[in-house]
């Protein structure tokens, strides 16, 4: 995708973080986007930076993990901005657990949020996408810890990996229909992730606050990379078509790790 000029984005777990410097990223550079979050109050400080750009904004309250909030989501971008040419699948909680700790609505809520999440953005974004036949760009947010394991992270680690299967098959299946598809692998941003638990539905246990592991977390988060940056990072990606856009080249050692373990698992049968 080369020209972002009056096109559309759609941008998930806009309210803050990646997704709100990314929205204001894509506005810099002539998009109008929609905003979805579970948090009206972040959307809209997201959208104002959005129109000081002099861009379209609308905010829109999004439950990824539920399709029917998702088709609403749809049915008021088609409505109010147009056909979406930039899909944003950022939206993502976490839970910190030793997994032998975990609870069905601990699976439930961060795997609802992190893969049926970007599932749901998929498949109702894709099919206007492809009627519109002009092409244009998926990104589905996952993460270093969907390339090798992270202590007291299981179902974070099993969301974003699956995550990053998900991007590469779409890779494939898109491309003669000129549609791009990214996946990004972030280590630490200084966004507000660890706290996810503060958006908790009722549904899946209510708000959680931050236990010893999720604190400790939160000390380097707050230390990460600036989400600005990154939301450089995402732009140049989508420009360039890039398969995966990473930020810390430090990580690529356990990443190395692990390709390392599976190449000599095949010596050993070969």
């Amino acid at each position: 995708m080369k020209d972002f000029k009056d096109k559309i984005a759609v941008v998930t777990g806009a309210g803050s973080g990646i997704g709100r410097a990314a929205s204001l990223k894509f506005a810099e550079n002539g998009m109008d986007i929609a905003i979805a979050d579970v948090d009206i109050e972040g959307g809209e400080e997201t959208a104002r930076g959005v129109r000081d750009l002099g861009r379209k904004a609308i905010v829109v309250r999004t439950d990824v993990s539920d399709r029917t909030s998702v088709e609403a989501l749809a049915d008021a971008v088609v409505r109010d901005l147009g056909i979406p040419s930039l899909i944003f699948n950022n939206a993502g909680v976490a839970t910190f657990k030793n997994i032998v700790d975990m609870t069905s609505d601990d699976w439930s809520w961060v795997m609802g949020v992190n893969l049926d999440g970007v599932i749901n953005g998929v498949s109702v974004f894709l099919p206007l996408m492809v009627k519109a036949e002009a092409g244009g760009h998926i990104v589905n947010t996952a993460s270093l810890a969907g390339l090798f394991g992270v202590p007291n992270l299981a179902s974070y680690c099993a969301s974003k990996t699956a995550v990053v299967g998900l991007s590469e098959h779409l890779r494939g299946d898109l491309k003669e229909l000129n549609i791009g598809v990214s996946v990004l692998c972030p280590g630490a941003v200084a966004t507000n992730i660890v706290d996810a638990g503060r958006n908790r539905p009722v549904q899946f246990g209510g708000p959680e606050g931050l236990n010893n592991d999720a604190e400790q977390t939160a000390e380097g988060i707050a230390q990460g990379l600036s989400p600005d940056i990154v939301a450089e990072m995402i732009f140049e990606g989508i420009r360039d078509d890039d398969p995966y856009i990473m930020t810390h080249a430090d990580l690529r050692i356990p990443v190395g790790a692990r390709l390392e373990a599976l190449r000599s698992a095949y010596e050993v049968n070969a």
